[in-house]
């Protein structure tokens, strides 16, 4: 387990993850992820393909939030040949996959946007 630091929409969060051979960007789908496949059919590996896009897109926090402190990250799964939005959480220095499914047109827009920006 290593200590990373990440920059979303201006903030630094620190959160805690697991390296694989590669440095990928991993979250803690064991709460959530059953609910996430049966209702939107979206792998927890997918999503985490999303979270770990270089291109994704974070805002935080979340403006469908209620507690303000979840995270919206917007970015492509290889897997699943889609743009996929992800909930997250970070609780207790972990990050916690709450939710995600193939993004919306708007979410699709901000994604896309983000690529021209650059």
């Amino acid at each position: 387990m290593r200590t990373c630091r990440i920059r979303i929409a201006g903030a630094v969060v620190d959160f805690r993850m697991t390296l694989s051979h590669t440095c990928q960007v991993t979250a803690d789908w064991s709460e959530r992820g059953e609910y996430m496949l049966a209702r939107h059919g979206i792998h927890p590996a997918w999503a985490n393909e999303a979270l770990d896009d270089p291109d994704r897109l974070a805002i935080t926090p979340d403006p469908a939030s209620k507690s303000g402190r979840a995270v919206r990250t917007i970015g492509w799964s290889y897997t699943a040949n889609r743009i996929i939005t992800v909930i997250t959480l970070v609780d207790n220095g972990r990050l916690h996959g709450v939710n995600g499914w193939v993004a919306n047109s708007g979410d699709q827009r901000l994604y896309r946007q983000e690529d021209r920006d650059e």
